[in-house]
């Protein structure tokens, strides 16, 4: 197992880059290491997040020292790679009108930031990723499932990683110089990662579509957020359904009302499984959405 990497921000904080390029072995890897350490409940230690493929410890340097905090965390190292690569987790179905007039409104605002100014978002990420049509684009983009692998930037987004063999991974380029405007809840993406911006403002990934759904709410009004604010939590497994605008306005007001409900169910993933067979892996994954 190669080492992970280490280095300190402020006296608070201690940075642990577990790779320098994201996969789910490096996800599973951090994972570990932050379920270790609040199994372990060390003194001092106020805060832990994980990452894509590294993760953030917050301490309180007058109960523990840096020093010690690092040999604590180098310490957990080799029990690491036996960690189970198992994940009792749940799959969510979010609803997306693709190609929807408010993403597609902004985009033609800012068509001087983007690569190809003379094309659309999704006509862009179709081309530069070899499929011949946007609807092929939307057909690739919600055929598979997509694994949070975690939330942040503003509250409540979530960064998801699609769940295919890495050759098959659709990927695009952020945009040129970042737009000041992003429709709230866009369903977009850039480089490897997908998103949902959480809220309306800047952003630089190609934009897709938008979801009815909110995803953060400080005022916890919806069914699927009485928890907690924020909906997602690293783990989590999204599958992408498209929708028309008649099904789009239907959920908004049922949103509106206070009675939409999420279609949620708690699955197990395994790594070793996934690896083994993808395609079999992701197929009993969306069967549990509806069993």
């Amino acid at each position: 197992m190669s080492k992970i990497r280490y280095s300190f921000g402020g006296d608070e904080h201690l940075f642990a880059e577990v790779s320098e390029d994201m996969s789910l072995e490096s996800f599973f890897l951090g994972m570990a290491a932050c379920t270790e350490l609040r199994r372990m409940q060390v003194p001092g230690i106020t805060e832990i997040c994980p990452a894509n493929a590294s993760f953030l410890v917050r301490y309180d340097p007058d109960v523990i020292a840096s020093e010690k905090l690092l040999k604590t965390v180098q310490g957990i190292e080799d029990r690491l790679a036996q960690a189970p690569k198992v994940l009792n987790t749940r799959i969510v179905e979010i609803p997306v009108l693709y190609n929807d007039p408010w993403t597609h409104e902004t985009l033609m605002r800012f068509r001087d930031r983007h690569q190809d100014p003379n094309s659309t978002d999704l006509e862009y990420a179709a081309r530069i990723n070899g499929l011949d049509s946007v609807d092929a684009f939307i057909a690739a983009h919600s055929g598979s499932p997509w694994f949070v692998s975690m939330v942040g930037f503003v509250a409540g987004l979530p960064f998801l990683y699609q769940m295919v063999e890495r050759d098959k991974q659709m990927q695009v380029p952020k945009y040129v110089r970042p737009r000041t405007d992003t429709p709230k809840l866009t369903v977009g993406q850039g480089g490897c990662f997908g998103c949902v911006y959480s809220v309306r403002g800047a952003g630089g990934y190609q934009m897709f579509g938008v979801t009815p759904v909110p995803i953060f709410d400080p005022e916890q009004k919806q069914p699927h957020l009485k928890d907690f604010m924020c909906f997602f939590k690293p783990g989590d497994i999204v599958k992408w359904k498209p929708i028309t605008r008649e099904q789009y306005d239907r959920d908004l007001a049922a949103v509106e009302a206070g009675t939409y409900r999420l279609n949620v169910k708690p699955v197990r993933f395994s790594l070793d499984e996934f690896q083994a067979d993808p395609n079999g892996t992701n197929q009993r994954l969306m069967e549990a959405l509806h069993a």
